[in-house]
């Protein structure tokens, strides 16, 4: 695959990606298998699609329910615009929720976004990310990585899980 004008250097390919689902996946069930449902909550646009791969292969593997939830943050301005969850009746209480995002940079999104979970009491929280970039400025820090990748402050990942530039890509 050759990577697109507007971005530099492929990191990860779509067998690559796949791998990393798959590996993130067999995790997941490892630290819950004894749990009888699962919520993996997707920050849209991203972090859902990653999650709704995380869920169909988590599907294959295990015998645990699946929920699926959408969360949608203005990351501009993550005080001001309230986070969604959607669908708005699934609930968070008791059950392992995992947040996923495509990439874990300062963490700033993922602390904006664990406040809308702490109020229905989950069993507990975790964190998946594709590529974790090590910059944390945020007490947050991803459970399970699919790729751990030192860059610097300028450097950045794009994550495309369309169709026409399937790929991770760093400039």
């Amino acid at each position: 695959m050759t990577p697109s004008p507007n971005h530099q250097n492929l990191i990860l390919d779509r067998t690559q990606i796949e791998q990393k689902i798959t590996r993130m996946a067999y995790q997941i069930y490892e630290q819950n298998f004894e749990e009888q449902e699962l919520v993996l909550a997707g920050i849209h646009p991203n972090g859902y699609t990653l999650a709704e791969m995380l869920a169909r292969k988590l599907r294959e593997i295990a015998a645990l329910e699946v929920h699926l939830l959408r969360v949608t943050l203005n990351k501009n301005a993550p005080v001001e615009v309230p986070v969604t969850l959607e669908p708005a009746h699934i609930s968070l209480a008791d059950k392992v929720v995992v947040l996923v995002d495509d990439v874990l940079n300062t963490g700033r999104t993922l602390a904006y976004t664990l406040s809308s979970f702490l109020p229905q009491m989950p069993k507990k929280v975790e964190i998946a990310t594709l590529v974790d970039r090590h910059h944390p400025r945020y007490p947050v820090a991803s459970t399970y990585t699919g790729y751990s990748l030192a860059t610097t402050l300028n450097e950045h990942i794009m994550v495309h899980l369309d169709e026409e530039n399937y790929g991770a890509y760093l400039n």
